[in-house]
């Protein structure tokens, strides 16, 4: 099984640097087709172009419904397989929601229901790590649904975190284990090891 791909993202997309790098090394088996940004400025569009992609923007905030609307035709006319959230900082609409129920997945840079929610991505999430004195924190890949963080938990990495970490620390090496899951949870899913 090949699996045909979909990328959301709002800035680098850096889960899809990764997901697109497996792939073109042979170690994952998919394609890459498709990256939609709300935002024309994402440098996310130019990866995508540069990896022959079709690379689309669809703004959202002006009107919600119709931005729904055009990315549930634009994954549906590419045949998608998969919708993979790669830092995308948008809330998806109900007709994208309901046409690719359990097949949208997104990445947490915690250990979700852990420092989840609106507002809590990136930075923000490993600040909110520090903060608490957790011991440990990690990447989490789940089902979007209707909900910020809410969805199915899929996947989850582990990572310790010590009393000299700094956020910076925290979040280097969160990245590095989320971009591996991804992939890994990608092959698992080819393999039909894993089931959405």
């Amino acid at each position: 099984m090949t699996l045909r791909l979909a990328f959301l993202a709002s800035n680098n997309g850096s889960a899809m640097r990764a997901i697109v790098g497996a792939i073109a090394a042979g170690t994952l088996a998919a394609e890459a087709v498709i990256l939609v940004s709300n935002r024309a400025a994402a440098p996310a569009l130019a990866f995508a172009a540069a990896h022959r992609m079709n690379a689309v923007v669809i703004p959202t905030k002006d009107d919600p419904d119709a931005a729904d609307a055009r990315l549930c035709a634009a994954l549906m006319e590419e045949k998608i397989d998969l919708v993979i959230l790669s830092g995308y900082l948008r809330k998806l609409g109900p007709q994208t929601l309901a046409v690719f129920e359990n097949r949208i997945l997104n990445t947490h840079p915690a250990l979700l229901p852990k420092h989840g929610g609106q507002g809590m991505y990136g930075r923000r999430v490993h600040e909110a790590v520090v903060a608490a004195g957790d011991t440990e924190t990690g990447a989490t890949i789940h089902l979007v649904d209707g909900e910020y963080d809410h969805g199915r938990i899929i996947a989850q990495a582990k990572l310790p975190v010590t009393p000299d970490m700094t956020v910076d620390a925290v979040e280097q090496a969160v990245l590095a284990a989320e971009k591996e899951l991804f992939v890994e949870t990608l092959r698992r899913i080819v393999a039909e090891t894993l089931t959405l």
